[in-house]
């Protein structure tokens, strides 16, 4: 019921009661657990705030990633949200048609590529954690992610890492020396989720999905003056952090998706 309506027939952005107003939320953590499906609930809580706003998620993974926590087999996920920013709006749809997009390997070069992933591998082939896995870089679009425990680590696996992480500094360690054995390369480094963290270019982190908001103004003439943001990992370091303190946006640093069903239905009287 929650999907179905979900996707129900919705009204045009200029014509949503409140039309200048833009809801924008990170996936893992805030609208779903990490890695997991968005409950019920939290799909007629999106449901009846787009009937209201625009809303639109951002989120570090690739779309098909985001499909499978958001949509359903017969949903589209870019049927449930007005706009979807995959790879921080690297892949961008507004509507469910797709904008344009721009490319990591494109920007970086083959060669530097090359040396980056030469340096991770070598990195992890002489790092000690109590359990790998498989898949430590998952090269996507936008970005590199790196993950020191393997992508394919279980849920379980995933959460103890996590807590293994906090202990040791795995994550920040690495990128500390990432950083400099490539001070040539203006990439940032953003830890995101329970075991990995993105590579890419500076000013490619969230905030670069707003350039999207903005051209709204140029395509259907509503400009968007209020902007919310929710993201669970809105502290320095986090991959929330650029957007959460954009001066753009107004920011909601929130724990888990409980938490982001309280702070809209406060917000927006849901």
């Amino acid at each position: 019921m929650a999907h179905a309506e979900a996707g129900s027939i919705i009204a045009s952005l200029e014509s949503r009661p409140l039309k200048n107003t833009i809801v924008l939320f990170d996936v893992d953590g805030t609208l779903t657990p990490a890695r997991r499906s968005a409950s019920p609930e939290m799909l007629q809580l999106l449901s009846a705030l787009r009937h209201k706003c625009a809303i639109g998620f951002v989120g570090g993974s690739d779309l098909a990633k985001q499909q499978e926590q958001l949509g359903t087999p017969s949903l589209n996920v870019t049927t449930l949200f007005d706009f979807c920013f995959a790879e921080n709006g690297l892949t961008a749809y507004r509507m469910g048609v797709p904008l344009a997009s721009s490319s990591f390997i494109e920007w970086i070069g083959e060669e530097p590529y090359k040396k980056l992933v030469n340096w991770t591998l070598r990195y992890f082939s002489e790092l000690d954690l109590p359990i790998k896995r498989g898949t430590f870089m998952e090269f996507r679009n936008g970005m590199v992610n790196i993950s020191p425990v393997g992508r394919n680590a279980s849920n379980k696996e995933r959460a103890e890492f996590e807590a293994y992480d906090k202990e040791h500094q795995v994550r920040t360690t690495m990128i500390k020396k990432m950083k400099e054995a490539f001070p040539e390369l203006a990439l940032t480094y953003s830890i995101g989720g329970m075991i990995s963290f993105d590579v890419f270019p500076t000013g490619w982190d969230k905030t670069y999905c707003l350039k999207h908001v903005e051209e709204e103004k140029a395509r259907s003439g509503t400009e968007y003056t209020t902007i919310h943001f929710f993201g669970d990992k809105a502290f320095e370091g986090g991959n929330d952090w650029e957007i959460y303190k954009d001066s753009r946006t107004i920011g909601h640093a929130i724990k888990n998706p409980e938490d982001t069903m309280a702070e809209l239905k406060k917000l927006f009287d849901l």
